[in-house]
């Protein structure tokens, strides 16, 4: 007789939804997955990539064994050693670093590939151990620093409304988000909408699969979005439909806001836009006229010159309306910040015998190449992939060449940056151990409980931390923390909102839900401001040397007409629908569904460029190129090329469209600009 056990468990991956799954085990094996019936915000759904998730575990490129490199860098060549030499080579290279140069000249780079609180970014495992040697801060800048920056000078923080509000909506704006592809959860709360009436309208320079959905479409050029947003504003004012009441109660500087408003009339914004000025001022009245308005963003938008600012002029909408203070009114932008477990007391700064400088991920490159005083001779990539994500492709690779970086990768599978490693450290996956997790489209924490014993010899990425502690003979006892022990202390932060959630209900009964009201308006007693109210006038941006008012800050290279001369086509890399990041990258079948790599453009901007549909082309600037197939349509607006991340380099023969990518810094938070970057197309 076969017996089925079931194990309940979370998916880590950089997705808002952060899905609770199970796993059926049969006979003690690992036979199916799916998503958690159970879970309110999951309700037994996964996305096409997840649902391949077992499999992608069982995949025959897993690392299972700690290497070690007998290539050169960039070569991927291993050979096979013991733990106890993989563990010993570290310790010895990272205390002659210290000796050398000092703790600062260790980088802990930690990614997105789990987000979890024991054995991913959120939590930085392992970041104990970095700071007993004084290694350098990581800032994770690469996903969404700059709107979190533009939203927290407006509103306080980047939290926003409950998503699951949207279902009380009856007007709803999906800004630069593909909500079908990268969060699809929260679309049966769009349709709960739609089926008493809300209207939904899509803001996109490309026509996606949700935007295909939508009632109405609207695709302003790349970068402009805090323009639109001033002129929905203006509209709005012009209207005389401002929340007078709300304004005086609950919001600072509506009178200098307005007379901004006043110089973004429609016709300047269609001029900036690209949109008309008829659907500028129909959405405007659409916006004016209609309560309550949801707003949907993410990161997409944010990624370019003027990202910070784009999100501040996003949540400033609300605020004009009073759509703050309704139930399914608002901006979501990521559920995070309402999450309040003890992240200080993971991470344990104290412990560093000295202040730290901090490093920006997505400057990698520059850092690797130029940074001096000291410079960063020890790397250990965590979660993360950076020869294929990060831009400047052709810096970051330089800079893990260096023979003198000594570079460890703690890792599933061979992956592009694995392949600069000198030292490889096989990681367990989610199946195989245990996590804590949140989410940033829903209010609910959950535990990971392990299903399945790890194969070869991984190792837990919090158990691989402990033992090379103990490898360096380091005596902070809290280096050795369970990863029980762990989760119990992120839980006790004493904030109401985790009242009475521990580790041991959510073994018991899975995903609860934090200790807020229901409907959860996050503002309704003031905003997490210096001055409690919606912040339009920001006397902290004052200080800090930015624009203290919300205003359009265009893209670089989006709004250089004579570098547009030369490379017509503002370049959008977005999200694919096979791939998260880079995690399935490798995957046959999900490639095999996702095809060649394409990039796209409209064919007004074809035509007169000789190009054709189908056939090879370059694409290209002075940073970088990658290859692909034409693909001509008419859902890419004009001036824009459209193509998807998260494909590994080596093993797409074209190369990355994140060689073309400048490698500098967003007006706010430090953020990467992936979508503000001109490229050309030339036939291959």
């Amino acid at each position: 007789m076969t017996t089925d056990l079931t194990v309940r468990g979370v998916c880590p991956l950089d997705c808002p939804d952060t899905c609770g799954w199970r796993v059926t085990l049969r006979d003690g094996h690992p036979a199916a997955l799916r998503g958690d019936p159970d879970h309110p915000f999951t309700r037994g759904a996964l996305c096409t990539k997840v649902n391949r998730y077992l499999e992608h575990t069982r995949a025959p490129d897993r690392l299972l064994y700690p290497l070690r490199r007998i290539g050169g860098k960039g070569e991927g060549r291993f050979t096979r050693i013991s733990w106890e030499e993989a563990l010993d080579e570290i310790a010895v290279r990272w205390r002659d670093v210290v000796d050398a140069f000092g703790g600062e000249a260790i980088w802990p780079y930690w990614g997105t590939g789990s987000l979890g609180y024991l054995q991913g970014l959120v939590g930085r495992a392992g970041r104990r151990l970095f700071n007993v040697l004084g290694a350098s801060d990581h800032d994770m800048t690469i996903c969404a620093t700059a709107g979190s920056a533009g939203l927290d000078l407006t509103i306080g923080n980047s939290s926003g409304m409950d998503p699951e509000l949207f279902s009380a909506a009856r007007l709803i704006l999906l800004w630069g988000t593909n909500t079908l592809t990268t969060g699809h959860h929260l679309w049966k709360y769009i349709q709960q909408a739609r089926q008493v009436g809300a209207l939904v309208v899509a803001i996109d320079p490309l026509r996606t699969r949700t935007a295909r959905q939508a009632d109405l479409h609207l695709a302003p050029m790349p970068g402009t979005d805090a323009a639109l947003a001033l002129g929905i504003m203006h509209v709005i004012a012009q209207r005389g439909a401002e929340d007078v009441g709300y304004l005086a109660a609950h919001t600072l500087g509506w009178d200098r806001l307005r007379e901004r408003l006043e110089h973004w009339p429609p016709a300047r914004v269609a001029a900036v836009t690209g949109l008309t000025e008829t659907q500028i001022v129909h959405l405007g009245t659409l916006v004016a006229e209609i309560r309550p308005t949801a707003i949907r963003a993410t990161m997409g938008l944010q990624r370019h010159a003027g990202g910070g600012m784009a999100l501040r002029a996003l949540a400033c909408i609300p605020g004009v309306t009073g759509d703050w203070s309704r139930a399914g009114g608002g901006l979501s932008y990521a559920t995070s910040a309402h999450f309040r477990l003890d992240k200080p007391a993971l991470f344990r700064d104290d412990l560093r015998p000295h202040p730290v400088r901090t490093l920006v991920m997505s400057r990698l490159g520059k850092n690797l190449l130029t940074l001096d005083d000291p410079p960063v001779k020890a790397l250990c990539v965590i979660a993360a992939n950076p020869a294929a994500s990060n831009p400047d492709q052709e810096a970051v690779r330089r800079g893990l060449a260096r023979e003198d970086l000594f570079t460890v990768v703690i890792e599933h599978f061979p992956t592009d940056t694995v392949d600069y490693a000198d030292i490889v450290l096989p990681a367990t996956m989610q199946v195989e151990h245990a996590d804590l997790h949140t989410g940033a489209s829903h209010l609910y924490v959950a535990w990971n409980e392990p299903a399945v014993d790890a194969p070869g010899e991984c190792l837990s990425t919090s158990e691989t931390f402990r033992r090379l502690a103990r490898r360096m003979g380091l005596t902070e006892p809290c280096l050795y923390d369970s990863d029980e022990s762990l989760a119990r202390q992120a839980l006790a932060s004493g904030d109401p909102s985790l009242e009475g959630i521990t580790l041991d209900r959510l073994r018991e009964e899975g995903p609860i839900r934090l200790c807020v009201p229901s409907p959860f308006l996050p503002f309704e007693h003031g905003f997490p401001t210096p001055s409690g109210r919606l912040e339009f006038w920001s006397e902290r941006a004052e200080s800090a040397g930015f624009e203290p008012l919300p205003d359009h800050r265009p893209g670089l290279e989006i709004a250089d007409g004579k570098l547009a001369s030369r490379f017509p086509f503002v370049l959008l890399a977005t999200a694919s629908h096979h791939f998260i990041n880079t995690v399935f990258g490798n995957n046959a079948e999900l490639r095999r569904r996702s095809g060649e790599p394409t990039v796209a453009v409209n064919p007004a901007d074809a035509g007169p460029r000789g190009l054709v549909d189908g056939q090879p082309v370059r694409v290209h600037n002075d940073r970088g190129a990658f290859r692909a197939r034409l693909e001509v349509g008419d859902w890419v607006r004009p001036g824009v090329a459209a193509t998807t991340k998260g494909r590994w380099v080596k093993l797409t023969a074209g190369g990355s469209a994140n060689s073309t990518v400048d490698e500098r810094d967003t007006d706010l938070g430090n953020g990467p600009v992936f979508h503000d970057n001109r490229v050309a197309i030339d036939p291959a």
